[in-house]
């Protein structure tokens, strides 16, 4: 058949169709407000999580207090924490300054049980920031235990 100037040939014949790439489907308004509102969510809990996380593994500041253990017990309604008082005396005839902590570890707790009435050195973490009181009622966290000598 020779050229037909009116009508120019096909860029494609029907056997290619099958060949083609199917159609993009659109997102609809509403599946992409689902999609960045998740994603928000996501991002919000990721961060309160890195929050958390940073508020409590890295210690604001670190120390050592002497005293006498006066108080020790196990606190809380939902969240059970190790909550203590350490008396500590300045001078002979003053009132002592009461320095409550807070402890986290099993081990430590029960070193802290074993010396109470007594004389001791806690050193201790002190834990800006940290968001409930799910993980202790003070700032202070108490890391090691030792006896004093001068029961």
């Amino acid at each position: 058949m020779p050229d037909d100037i009116e009508q120019p040939p096909r860029g494609y014949t029907t056997a290619d169709v099958p060949s083609q790439p199917p159609a993009r489907k659109r997102r609809s308004w509403a599946s992409r407000l689902k999609l960045i509102f998740a994603g928000i969510v996501a991002v919000v809990i990721l961060g309160c999580v890195l929050y958390v996380w940073s508020a409590l593994h890295f210690a604001y500041a670190v120390g050592e207090r002497v005293g006498y253990l006066q108080k020790f017990s196990k606190e809380g309604w939902l969240c059970k924490t190790w909550e203590g008082e350490l008396a500590m005396v300045n001078l002979p005839g003053t009132n002592p300054q009461i320095f409550r902590f807070t402890v986290r570890d099993g081990e430590v707790a029960k070193q802290i049980s074993a010396n109470l009435e007594k004389r001791v050195a806690v050193t201790f973490e002190e834990h800006r920031g940290v968001p409930t009181r799910c993980f202790g009622e003070t700032q202070y966290y108490v890391t090691q235990v030792r006896a004093v000598g001068g029961q």
